[in-house]
């Protein structure tokens, strides 16, 4: 961390009088959220303290005030991206879906929030994505708090459907994982490629959210039920 604290201004007298009279906690959540956009486009080893600062408009030692450390920032988005809005929403969509039983219904408003989540962020997948490839863990912070208990929900669903006899014997987090990765190639796919993949697929989301549901639905279910 020496480097992160070798980064530091002497004084703050840069900053303009607009910015002092922000309030501390919003201004630590103006570092929060400026942090994320340079760390989803350059990643954690590639954002300094200093293009933090900059893009914020004030010094570094404004910083050093709310986050001891860039691994502290960084842990600080996390937390917040954990209790944004759109997640609050998808394990409420999840909850409310299944307490009605309707199958096609509970995969569509999943698949639909989930595609809704990433046009509305497309900070986060990126944040993801480098925090994966860079080793430093903290995406799996971001995963075991929030994403396994949507996972797992879904799930017991699977499984007591089986015991119901009315899906084939399939292992349920074996199905999750295939439902879940549809959604997630989809939403790779256009970040990446997104012309070519609207040329072989140009859909909207709740097309995009009806279809896959209903390949995987089909997959399961047996024919019977």
């Amino acid at each position: 961390m020496a480097g992160w604290r070798q980064e530091v201004g002497t004084t703050e007298n840069t900053e303009t009088r607009q910015h002092s009279r922000m309030a501390g906690v919003d201004r630590r959540q103006q570092i929060i959220e400026v942090a994320l956009e340079l760390f989803s486009r350059r990643g954690f080893q590639g954002t300094t303290t200093r293009e933090i600062a900059q893009a914020a408009g004030v010094n570094e030692a404004t910083i050093f005030r709310h986050f001891a450390t860039k691994s502290e920032l960084y842990e600080a988005i996390i937390d917040w991206k954990s209790c944004a809005d759109d997640l609050v929403e998808l394990e409420r969509a999840l909850e409310e879906t299944l307490k009605t039983g309707d199958d096609r219904a509970l995969f569509e408003a999943v698949a639909l929030r989930i595609l809704s989540i990433n046009d509305n962020d497309p900070h986060t997948l990126r944040l993801m994505l480098y925090s994966g490839l860079e080793g430093h863990g903290l995406a799996e912070i971001f995963f075991r708090n929030h994403i396994v208990r949507v996972f797992q929900k879904l799930a017991g669903f699977i499984a007591r459907r089986v015991e119901e006899g009315r899906y084939r014997e399939v292992d349920p987090m074996t199905a999750v994982r295939a439902f879940i990765g549809m959604i997630h190639y989809h939403v790779l796919s256009t970040r990446i490629f997104p012309q070519q993949t609207n040329e072989l697929l140009d859909i909207s989301n709740e097309q995009a959210a009806e279809r896959f549901t209903e390949l995987f639905v089909a997959s399961v279910m047996k024919r019977d039920a």
